[in-house]
């Protein structure tokens, strides 16, 4: 890994978990980490249910657009995240890949997205943790 890691989350539509994920690690780790976020069969727009539930913690997705995961977008990766888009995500030596099994978002009210996206904020605490640490000072 260089000394700024790279991450990219991968789910079907990029609509909800991955952009979730994504706005988390920015929030979080600030520019220690290069976020990246793709989708297999990108939606049309965000999930609306994500985007309120993220506004609630103070994170606003709402211009995000999802994007369609490309072989580029792995390579430029340090680590690769998927979130139930199976094998759709190319595999190149070297990379990191972890699968994350969480609910999808897509279809559900903001109600049902919460959990969701607190689940995804202690992977991404744990995720910084790892590959980010605040410097000592």
């Amino acid at each position: 890994m260089s000394d700024k890691p790279s991450v990219l989350f991968v789910c079907v539509h990029n609509a909800g978990r991955s952009q979730m994920a994504a706005a988390w690690l920015t929030h979080l780790a600030g520019d220690r980490v290069e976020v990246r976020s793709a989708g297999s069969d990108p939606g049309a727009n965000v999930n609306p249910a994500a985007v309120e539930a993220m506004r609630e913690v103070g994170v606003d997705i709402s211009a995000e657009v999802p994007k369609l995961l490309t072989v580029d977008a792995v390579r430029e990766s340090d680590v690769c995240i998927t979130m139930g888009c199976g094998d759709t995500c190319p595999v190149f030596p070297g990379k990191r890949y972890l699968d994350w099994q969480l609910d999808d978002p897509a279809g559900q009210g903001v109600e049902a997205v919460r959990p969701i996206r607190d689940e995804i904020r202690v992977l991404v605490e744990d995720l910084i943790k790892e590959i980010a640490p605040q410097p000592q000072s």
